[in-house]
């Protein structure tokens, strides 16, 4: 029978056996949860290359898509700037459309103003040839030959050759069918050599200038 030292001894020694058991089992269950964490979990080849060719497609779409933005506003600022150009052009066409216009309307109205004024002067001389025409109707045949009758006679021509090389003619009358744009008709005559409605006297000479009259014949028509 062993004494309680003994027992007490063995009691020990089983503890200690306990202890060292139960160390052994926690240090393989750490040991195994540490090599549980440390393996990695293979990938096959294949998914991997998914993964590489999705990234690479996210890639390239945003690529494309960056482009397009790119390519969209760079043509919205072509669209923009064509649009400018195209108003200015057309600002300077019809500015020059205009300026077109008024240059020939500037250049009518000079005209008109100066034929205005021309034909004020023209009017203004015609007296004065009337006067050399009646007074050189008076002249005797006898004095016709007379210096001072010549020489008015002379100025009378070169009147004459002016007034024509400015177009200033002047109208036919006698013989002619009465026209009320160029004749003024003050009286009705009859007459066996001419019919009626023909001009058969002249009374006064009428003028035109560049085709306009400035004057109308003062005339007498057969009834």
């Amino acid at each position: 029978m062993k004494t309680v030292a003994e027992k007490e001894l063995d009691n020990a020694m089983e503890n200690t056996e306990n202890e060292s058991l139960e160390k052994e089992d926690v240090q393989e269950e750490v040991t195994s949860e540490e090599a549980a964490a440390g393996e990695e979990i293979p990938v096959s080849g294949t998914e991997n290359q998914e993964t590489e060719e999705a990234a690479d497609s996210k890639e390239d779409f945003k690529a494309a898509k960056k482009e397009k933005k790119k390519k969209e506003k760079a043509d919205k600022k072509q669209d923009a700037l064509k649009t400018k150009i195209d108003e200015l052009e057309d600002r300077v066409k019809r500015q020059m459309a205009e300026f077109d216009n008024f240059r020939k309307r500037t250049e009518k109205e000079k005209s008109a103003m100066f034929e205005t004024g021309a034909k004020s002067v023209i009017e203004k001389i015609l007296p004065v040839v009337d006067n050399f025409e009646r007074g050189l109707a008076a002249v005797p045949e006898s004095e016709k030959g007379d210096a001072f009758v010549q020489g008015m006679e002379m100025i009378y021509k070169q009147i004459l050759t002016e007034l024509e090389s400015i177009d200033v003619k002047p109208i036919e009358a006698v013989g002619m069918e009465f026209d009320p744009e160029l004749h003024n008709a003050v009286m009705q005559v009859e007459s066996e050599e001419y019919e009626s409605g023909i001009v058969a006297q002249e009374l006064q000479k009428g003028y035109t200038y560049r085709g306009s009259v400035v004057r109308h014949s003062m005339v007498a028509v057969v009834s």
